[in-house]
């Protein structure tokens, strides 16, 4: 029995070994293995406000992110060693997913970090809705691009929906139908 257990050990790396050995090694590692999404909590607001506004001139404020992690909504972070690099928010009901907002630190942009949140969150919608839904403004084209790579399809425009410098900016609809 030992030895099946030490076979199937030697198979599987876990994220706290993953850890130890970039810490202590630090090119050991694929950074891109360190990063790991958990449960958002209220204690993670400072870090996801910190992000919401650098990334947004007219960001969430926190009344709404402690809304969400009360209510029924997934609340998600991606965090390296500790440190959160992006969050991530979905609401699932009645067969249909939404995508509230997905946001990851600009100095942490084009590390992955937004693909593999995106990719929790389809996972998580998987098998509890047929389709998932977000808006992205146009102005946002590298969003647009991984929506696209990751298999959303436009599939309207909603007028005037966020607000901007000189008044409103229309939003895209995306939708990616779950198989």
């Amino acid at each position: 029995m030992r030895e099946l257990f030490d076979k199937l050990k030697s198979l599987v790396v876990y994220d706290a070994d993953k850890e130890f050995y970039a810490k202590i090694f630090p090119d050991s590692v694929p950074r891109k293995d360190l990063f790991r999404m958990r449960r958002m909590t209220m204690a993670d607001l400072p870090a996801v406000l910190a992000i919401e506004n650098k990334n947004y001139p007219f960001p969430w404020e926190e009344d709404i992110f402690e809304d969400c992690l009360k209510g029924s909504y997934g609340c998600w972070v991606c965090e390296e060693m500790d440190r959160v690099l992006g969050y991530c928010l979905i609401s699932i009901a009645v067969g249909e997913a939404h995508i509230l907002n997905i946001s990851v630190d600009p100095a942490e942009q084009k590390q992955g970090i937004g693909r593999k949140m995106l990719k929790h969150l389809i996972d998580l919608a998987r098998g509890r809705a047929e389709t998932v839904f977000l808006e992205v403004r146009p102005s946002n084209t590298v969003a647009i691009a991984l929506y696209e790579d990751m298999g959303f399809n436009e599939i309207g425009i909603r007028k005037n929906y966020y607000p901007a410098e000189n008044g409103r900016e229309d939003a895209i609809m995306l939708a990616l139908q779950l198989f």
